[in-house]
């Protein structure tokens, strides 16, 4: 018993080191001294950081990244949370194919609905103009991730509350509003989380749905990586996990991280 634990701990810790290798790599890529990318690095220094909040470019595709994630975001969780509230509470007959066109996303390459968005974008004369097309990829493929985070948590909701708040004559939006939003709340908070993370770092839509000059920190990066191999780049790949990093830890510190089943 005692060996198939050890057994069991050893290969949970292999899979930590595979899934993590590559980020330590990048890491400590982005402190080093020397003029290439290279691992371990030759010294330490912060002189890649400096260049990296230098350059112009990156802040500028930085700053277009957080407002189209915060965007993408503010959409998703309003539809999202439309959706499953529809889904668990009145949907019968259409509930598995409702489920199944949000989820629709998640099961196609993301090239593919890149692909077919800009077709169809291009059909109905829209194009890639004013970034609107860009948005609405990235909705998308966030969309799916606040539905099923909101409908695990409406779930795990007791419909006793609803009831009794409808019985004391709340109509339905006060109904949503102080009693099943303050219940979901974790849910709704998780999958935000995870629409802007997914969002922030996305590249196949984006790269194919932008608009001229509306390029987000990752095209960025992927243009910079074709002409330079300088650490810098790892100085802008390590800024962008610790920005993920500090968005999960800020919404374990307020809601907390379940682990639920649906």
């Amino acid at each position: 018993m005692l060996r198939n634990r050890l057994l069991l701990s050893l290969f949970c810790l292999l899979v930590y080191v595979y899934l993590l290798a590559p980020i330590f790599v990048v890491v400590g890529a982005s402190f080093n001294d020397g003029a290439f990318l290279t691992f371990p690095p030759h010294g330490l220094s912060l002189r890649w950081f400096a260049a990296f909040l230098d350059n112009a470019v990156f802040m500028d595709a930085i700053v277009r990244s957080l407002w189209l994630a915060l965007a993408a975001t503010v959409i998703s969780c309003v539809i999202g949370v439309a959706a499953a509230l529809y889904h668990v509470r009145h949907a019968v007959r259409t509930r598995e194919a409702l489920r199944i066109a949000v989820l629709l996303p998640l099961l196609l390459p993301e090239v593919l609905t890149a692909m077919a968005l800009l077709f169809f974008f291009h059909t109905i004369g829209l194009g890639a103009r004013f970034g609107i097309g860009m948005l609405i990829g990235h909705v998308l493929i966030t969309l799916p991730f606040v539905f099923l985070n909101v409908v695990t948590a409406l779930h795990g909701v007791d419909l006793n509350c609803e009831l009794a708040a409808r019985s004391l004559g709340a109509r339905p939006w006060t109904r949503f509003r102080r009693v099943t939003l303050p219940l979901i709340k974790p849910g709704v908070i998780n999958g935000c989380l995870f629409a802007f993370i997914i969002s922030f770092d996305t590249f196949g839509i984006s790269y194919l749905l932008k608009d001229v000059g509306s390029a987000t920190l990752p095209l960025q990066l992927f243009d910079y990586l074709r002409f330079n191999f300088t650490p810098e780049a790892a100085a802008v790949s390590t800024m962008s996990i610790g920005m993920a990093v500090l968005a999960v830890v800020a919404t374990e510190k307020l809601v907390g991280l379940k682990v639920e089943r649906y």
